[in-house]
């Protein structure tokens, strides 16, 4: 049986600030606002190395998955939601609903080989892309229930967005 990934998170989705953050994020406003703040997010997360993050009083579960440019080779960091399955960690390509996929699910696509920073451990995982539409569907109503603003980012795009499960390397 593989390791278990720690399970941090700060503050509570429940919460007065956490409830009001998904239909916030979910609003075009919020999500520019979200892709605005991810630059000092990614710093704060690097700095504490997982422990904190911007959105830590929402309760919103955060890692830094770190990836191979696949065209610079060079590291590429990104904030992200996750769903927490023990020994995998899901991510998901929403990038809000914007018509494009995040850079970051290319360079897992030609390198499934990353870093994650959760809860001040930095874990290598290989990452596999979730193909099977059911297994796709029940992963995503994971998100949804972390936070609404995932249904609605599927709605802006018709693009079908790229889940990965990640596993200890």
């Amino acid at each position: 049986m593989a390791a278990q990934f720690p399970d941090r998170q700060w503050g509570s989705r429940t919460s007065p600030l956490g409830r009001m953050a998904g239909p916030f994020a979910a609003s075009k406003l919020g999500s520019l606002i979200v892709r605005k703040l991810t630059p000092l997010d990614r710093k704060v997360l690097e700095r504490t190395a997982g422990r904190y993050t911007v959105l830590g009083p929402i309760g919103a579960p955060i890692i830094l998955l770190t990836t191979t440019g696949r065209k610079s080779g060079q590291p590429r960091t990104s904030p992200l939601l996750y769903v927490h399955d023990g020994d995998t960690l899901y991510v998901i390509g929403s990038n809000f609903g914007q018509p494009h996929h995040p850079a970051w699910t290319a360079n897992l696509l030609a390198d499934p080989t990353a870093t994650v920073t959760i809860a001040g451990e930095r874990i290598p995982v290989h990452a596999d892309p979730i193909e099977d539409p059911a297994r796709k569907e029940e992963i995503f109503t994971r998100f949804v229930q972390t936070t609404r603003a995932y249904a609605t980012y599927r709605t802006r795009t018709t693009r079908n967005l790229r889940i990965f499960a990640l596993t200890r390397a």
